[in-house]
């Protein structure tokens, strides 16, 4: 910071609303509906149109709100987006309650305030200034459930979208980057891999068939997989690590020391470079399965035998891809330092319906998901700035651009 300039601080608005956010316990295994709901009274009260989407048993909701042009239209104009959700406290050393938003020493701390309702507060305490100011194109905020257990709440979103022919053209997912631009991330499978044997008496093994013995088979076959990865690529040095990913991250099976195993289940996720076939590597275990496992594992019986069930698809993304108009524009507003990260988010799903995308939000992914999750204020008030300027002249109007003050990228 130059000489003794003060440093930036949210409006009492903007800040009012992250907190409010917080206070809301939306882990995902629970319902974000007593958000939701407060969300779009206050946004209908703001003149926006508001739609509801949900999941199959209704306890949970997406929100897409639309303020319309000044001509009306509700096609085109830009979409602010993030979810809900937020990863559970469970065994973390919390030093204060994680649902009650506290301030201390510039920093918000509380679930969520790093990712992401930082964002998502900010974008929603300028809805009254927007609706005011009236705008030459549409602005539309998106907030889904389900993100952080497999971006399941955004694709009902977006289909409900296109069943109502509305097309945004721009889209602005808010993940915590430091306002750092993020151009590209990985592509997210997980899959559970469910092993059934024969159980028998350990003196008697070979009257079974061990679901462990042919489920450590196939994770050696993922080992392989992996190692070959790690060394032979392709590579993409822009993330870290630059290679695809693979890891084994639950397993169990059994029921006794004396029973052969009939069952066997584990989890496993891998993070595909961008630029790779994403089916790739579960087409090799499937085949792998067909081919070697159930072969050695039936002998008559077709009930035993493996399979595969995918757990979550999160697409992988890339904004070099369609020469975004919104990467531009964003990196103008921003440190202009562009970079790749392993994480997932939404924004491959909207970037596949044609929205040209940019990940890009306040705080640090080294903050998430972890106890005493904060987010610094000049993050929060360097993203107030930037949705103003990009919302009201930066990608919409196409005007020129004010200078903006940008972020160091440090919290």
């Amino acid at each position: 910071m130059a000489g003794n300039e003060e440093p930036l601080r949210p409006s009492p608005l903007a800040l009012e609303w992250v907190e409010r956010l917080i206070a809301f316990d939306t882990t995902s295994r629970v319902s974000n509906l007593a958000l939701i709901e407060f969300v779009a009274k206050f946004l209908r009260d703001e003149n926006w149109h508001v739609s509801l989407t949900w999941n199959h048993d209704g306890r949970k909701a997406n929100l897409f709100a639309t303020l319309p042009a000044l001509n009306g239209t509700l096609q085109g104009g830009l979409v602010l987006s993030g979810h809900t959700d937020v990863v559970p406290v469970d065994g973390q050393d919390w030093t204060t309650d994680p649902f009650a938003p506290q301030v201390r020493n510039d920093r918000l701390y509380g679930r969520g305030a790093c990712d992401m309702k930082g964002f998502l507060g900010v974008a929603i305490s300028l809805a009254p200034r927007w609706a005011k100011l009236g705008l030459p194109h549409p602005v539309h905020l998106a907030l889904s459930f389900d993100e952080e257990v497999g971006c399941l709440g955004a694709p009902i979103l977006i289909e409900d979208l296109a069943r109502r022919g509305v097309k945004p053209d721009y889209c602005i997912v808010g993940e915590p980057t430091n306002m750092q631009p993020v151009i590209a991330h990985k592509g997210i499978r997980i899959l559970r891999c469910s092993v059934r044997g024969r159980p028998s008496h350990s003196s008697r093994p070979h009257d079974g068939v061990n679901a462990i013995e042919y489920a450590s088979r196939i994770l050696n076959h993922l080992t392989e997989i992996a190692r070959t990865a790690k060394e032979e690529g392709p590579f993409d040095e822009g993330f870290d690590p630059p290679y695809t990913s693979l890891v084994v991250s639950e397993i169990s099976g059994g029921t006794a020391p004396n029973v052969v195993a009939e069952h066997c289940v584990f989890t496993f996720e891998y993070r595909a470079l961008p630029s790779e076939d994403p089916l790739r590597i579960e087409r090799e275990v499937r085949r792998f399965i067909h081919e070697v496992i159930n072969p050695a594992m039936q002998h008559g019986s077709p009930e035993l035998g493996a399979k595969l069930e995918v757990v979550a698809d999160v697409p992988g993304f890339d904004a070099g891809a369609n020469n975004s108009q919104i990467l531009k524009r964003v990196t103008d507003l921003t440190t202009g330092n562009h970079c790749k990260v392993s994480y997932g988010t939404e924004a491959g799903q909207f970037q596949a319906t044609g929205i040209q995308t940019i990940v890009c939000g306040p705080g640090s992914i080294e903050q998430a998901h972890r106890a005493d999750e904060w987010v610094a204020l000049t993050d929060l008030a360097y993203c107030e700035e930037f949705l103003v300027k990009i919302a009201e002249t930066a990608v919409l109007a196409r005007r020129p651009m004010a200078p903006s003050r940008k972020p160091s990228g440090k919290a």
